[in-house]
This record gives structure tokens, C-alpha cells and sequence, in this order.
């Protein structure tokens, strides 16, 4: 389970896992919505989440580092 201590951050991982917020947090998903992420970046968010809690945060800024670099 992907523990993240800052609640704002919640969206932008949801869009670079391509699911919503509410898939995030174990809300059921309904029929309307994209399948989701794909089994290897799962495996990966899982493997992030077993890190220490400062290298979570190192990744996720690299990660919000990546996603601004694509939005200019």
C-alpha cells in the first residue's frame, strides 16, 4: 500500500498512474472509467511504497520534476 503524507499530492500521482483519485484510495471503479495503470507500473508504485519515507518524497519530486518539464 502507497502511503503519501502530503494529501495534495494525491491527484498528480493519480494522473502519472493514468487512474483517478478515488481508484487511488480504493473507491470501486465504475464501468464508465479507463481500465488503469498497467501491471508493471503497479509493480512499481508498490515498490516505492515499501521505501523509506524520504526516499518516497525523493522520487516524487522527480516524478513532479519530469510532469512539469512535459508541461511547457
Amino acid at each position: 500500500m502507497l502511503v503519501i503524507c502530503d494529501l495534495s499530492a494525491l491527484p498528480l500521482l493519480a494522473r502519472t498512474l493514468g487512474v483517478s483519485v478515488e481508484e487511488l484510495i480504493g473507491e470501486p471503479q465504475t464501468a464508465a472509467r479507463k481500465r488503469g495503470p498497467a501491471p508493471k507500473l503497479m509493480q512499481h508504485v508498490e515498490r516505492i511504497s515499501a521505501l523509506p519515507k524520504m526516499q518516497q518524497r525523493t522520487v516524487m519530486n522527480v516524478i513532479e520534476s519530469m510532469l512539469a518539464q512535459q508541461g511547457r
